[in-house]
């Protein structure tokens, strides 16, 4: 019996590049650590693609888009980049879209 494996992503192909839910929190700066990060995403507060998960082990790929439920806001963000460590903000920045943020300042009417 011969056992089937998922091949590993390759370094040089972007589009196979993969991350736990819980690390790219981390690592995009929307937790402080990773235990943080993990109950936030048991806590039903994450959406992948639309569908609510509660899984922190759940694997993340280039283009999902997340929505995240804060306490007094909602953030959706469109991944495109994952990192190794948690590094500074403008670093952390360059991993995500922010695909709630306005494009010109808003008027009253």
């Amino acid at each position: 019996m011969s056992r089937r494996e998922t091949p590993a992503p390759r370094d040089d192909d972007p589009s196979q590049a993969r991350q736990r839910l819980d690390k790219y929190l981390l690592f995009a700066r929307m937790t402080k650590t990773r235990a943080l990060a993990a109950k936030f995403v048991t806590g039903g507060h994450v959406r992948v693609n639309s569908r609510k998960t509660n899984n922190p082990a759940k694997f993340l790929s280039i283009g999902d888009v997340l929505t995240l439920s804060l306490q007094q806001d909602v953030r959706v963000l469109r991944i495109v980049g994952f990192a190794e460590r948690r590094g500074p903000y403008e670093e952390a920045r360059l991993l995500y879209e922010d695909l709630g943020e306005r494009s010109g300042p808003e008027k009253d009417a």
